[in-house]
């Protein structure tokens, strides 16, 4: 089971948060503790699933914003004028 404290450890060391003597220090335990050195890359790879996450649900809302944006006759003027932006003259 993983602590708290230890937790806030990883996270603090995955982002780069720790001063140099205590990075030695988490590092030098990740090298004599497997588990921990799992747990980091357990969390590590959660923080990478969140991103691809949060990414799409992004991607998601943006595609919902166009197209609102451009189907919606009450944005016609709006749409009209960015295409206008972006056609060859």
């Amino acid at each position: 089971m993983t602590s708290w404290n230890e937790t806030e450890q990883i996270e603090m060391h995955l982002s780069g948060r720790l001063d140099t003597g205590n990075a030695l220090v988490f590092e030098a335990r990740m090298m004599l503790d497997p588990e921990l050195s799992d747990k980091v890359a357990w969390q590590q790879k959660t923080y990478g699933i969140i991103q691809i996450y949060g990414r799409k649900q992004l991607k998601m809302e943006i595609e919902a914003v166009h197209q609102n944006l451009f189907t919606q006759p009450e944005h016609s003027s709006f749409s009209q004028k960015i295409r206008r932006l972006f056609t060859k003259k």
